[in-house]
C-alpha cells in the first residue's frame, strides 16, 4: 500500500497500478483470514502468495471482452496462479473489492492534501509574524472601514486553513471504512470476520451497515470537504486580486524577470494565480454536488455513482492538490507594499477615525443619535471637499464644546486601533496546526 507521496506523486494514487494493486491486496487479505478460520488451505495461500500477480494491459485486453473490471482483473489474476485461483474472490462481489480499494485511495489522497494544507498554514504564519504590525486599512463593502494590519489578515486566513486541514482529517477519517459483506450486505457468503482482518490490515474500519456498496453520504461529505478546502482558497486570491488592483496596489503577485502579462500591453502584471484558484474551486464545488447527487442509489445498489466517481476522484484530490501548492507558492513570494498600504489609509483625510469620535461624544453625555449626527455631517463633508475630517470636525460647536483639544487630538491615533491586533494573532499560532 502506498501511504506517503511527494508532491507529484497525487496522481501515481489513481493510475492503474495502484489500483490493481490494491485490489490484489484485499484479495490476499481475504485469503489470510479465511486460512486464521480453517476455510482454506494453508499451502494454497503460500503459493498464491508466491505467484500472485497481474498484467494491466491484459486485464484491460480482458476487459474490452467480459465488460466487467474485477472479472477481467480476476481473470488475469489467476492466469499467474493457476489452479489456486478458486480460493480468490470467495463469497465476496466486485463491489467489495471496489469500495473497500477506493477508500484506501481516498485516504492516501487526502494523507497528501493533508500535507499540503499543513504547508499553506505554515506559510502564512511566517507572512503573520513578518507583518504583523504593517498597517493596512480594513475595508467592509469594499470600502474604507478602521485599521488593521496584514499579518492580522494572514492571521484570519492561517486560522481558516487550520479549519480546512480539520475538515480534512475529519474527512480521512470518514472516508476510512471497508466493507466485504457480499451481494447485498448482508454477508450470506462469507464471514463478518473476514471484512474484520481485511479492513483492520489496510487502517480502515469495517462498515457497520452497507448495502452491495458503502453508502455515498460519507463520499459526499469527503468531497464537500474539499469544496470548503477550495472555496477557502477561492476567499483568499479573492482578496489578492482585490488588493493588487491598480488603484489600490497593496500587494502584487511575484513577477518574474521575463514574465510577460499580456500579449498586447507590455505593462501588465495581472494577478493570473490567483485567477486560477478562483477558477479551479468551481471545479470542486461542482464535484461536491455531483457526490451528492450519488447519493440516491436504487434498492441495494445502482451503478450510476460509478461513472461519475472514476472522473471526480482523481480530478477534485488532484485539482485541490495542485491549488494548495500553487497557493502556497504564491504567499511565499507575495510582494507587499507597506507604504502604499498607508498611502491609501490616508487616501480618505482621516475618515477611519470617525468611530472613535462618535464614541468619545457619546462619553460625554451626548446621544448615540446625536453624536452619530454631528460625526456625519463633518464626515460627508470631508467626502465632498477633501478636507481632513479632524480640521472640519473641531470647527463643529458640539464638538469644541464637549471635548478638549487634547482630548480631540488624542483621538487621532492609528496605535489605538492596533492595541489588541498582537493579543488575535497570538491566539491564532497558540495552539499551531491541530486545533479550531
Amino acid at each position: 500500500m502506498i501511504e506517503r507521496y511527494t508532491r507529484p506523486e497525487m496522481a501515481a494514487i489513481w493510475q492503474d497500478e495502484n489500483r490493481f494493486r490494491i485490489w490484489l491486496d484485499i484479495e490476499i487479505l481475504a485469503m489470510e483470514a479465511m486460512v486464521r478460520k480453517g476455510w482454506i488451505p494453508k499451502d494454497a495461500l503460500a503459493r498464491v502468495r508466491k505467484k500472485a500477480s497481474f498484467d494491466g494491459t491484459r486485464i484491460n485486453e480482458i476487459e474490452k471482452k467480459v465488460k466487467h473490471d474485477v472479472i477481467a482483473f480476476l481473470t488475469s489474476v489467476a492466469e499467474h496462479i493457476g489452479d489456486d485461483s478458486r480460493f480468490l474472490h470467495v463469497g465476496m462481489t466486485s463491489s467489495d473489492v471496489l469500495d473497500t480499494a477506493f477508500a484506501v485511495q481516498m485516504r492516501q489522497a487526502l494523507t497528501l492534501l493533508i500535507r499540503e494544507a499543513e504547508g499553506v498554514f505554515d506559510v502564512l504564519r511566517r507572512r503573520a509574524e513578518e507583518h504583523r504590525r504593517t498597517v493596512m486599512i480594513g475595508r467592509t463593502h469594499g470600502i474604507h472601514a478602521e485599521p488593521v494590519t496584514f499579518g492580522w489578515k494572514m492571521a484570519l486566513w492561517a486560522d481558516e486553513v487550520r479549519r480546512d486541514i480539520l475538515r480534512l482529517r475529519r474527512a480521512r477519517d470518514v472516508i476510512s471504512v471497508g466493507k466485504l459483506s457480499g451481494a447485498v450486505g448482508t454477508f450470506a457468503n462469507i464471514d463478518p470476520f473476514v471484512e474484520e482482518y481485511v479492513c483492520g490490515k489496510l487502517s480502515l474500519r469495517p462498515a457497520p451497515a452497507s448495502t452491495q456498496v458503502i453508502q455515498r453520504d460519507r463520499h459526499a461529505e469527503v468531497f464537500s470537504a474539499m469544496a470548503i478546502v477550495g472555496s477557502s482558497l477561492d476567499k483568499f486570491a479573492t482578496e489578492i486580486r482585490h488588493l493588487q488592483r491598480t488603484e489600490v496596489l497593496e500587494v502584487e503577485e511575484f513577477f518574474s524577470a521575463g514574465q510577460k502579462g499580456s500579449s498586447a500591453m507590455p505593462h501588465k502584471r495581472n494577478p493570473v494565480l490567483s485567477e486560477n484558484l478562483s477558477g479551479i474551486s468551481r471545479l470542486l464545488r461542482g464535484y461536491a454536488v455531483t457526490a451528492m447527487e450519488n447519493i440516491a442509489l436504487w434498492h441495494e445498489r445502482d451503478i450510476s455513482h460509478s461513472s461519475a466517481e472514476r472522473v471526480i476522484a482523481p480530478d477534485a484530490t488532484i485539482v485541490l492538490h495542485f491549488a494548495l501548492g500553487r497557493f502556497r507558492g504564491m504567499m511565499e513570494k507575495l510582494v507587499v507594499y507597506p507604504d502604499r498600504m498607508l498611502r491609501n489609509l490616508s487616501s480618505t483625510h482621516g475618515l477611519l477615525f470617525s468611530q472613535r469620535v462618535l464614541l468619545a461624544l457619546a462619553a460625554k453625555g451626548f446621544s448615540r443619535e446625536k453624536a452619530y449626527e454631528v460625526v456625519q455631517r463633518s464626515a460627508m463633508k470631508a467626502w465632498r471637499t477633501g478636507r481632513p475630517l479632524s480640521t472640519l470636525l473641531w470647527r463643529d460647536r458640539d464638538v469644541r464644546a464637549a471635548l478638549t483639544k487634547k482630548e480631540f487630538d488624542g483621538l487621532f491615533d492609528i496605535d489605538y486601533y492596533l492595541k489588541n491586533i498582537d493579543g488575535v494573532i497570538d491566539r491564532v499560532f497558540r495552539s499551531g496546526r491541530g486545533k479550531a
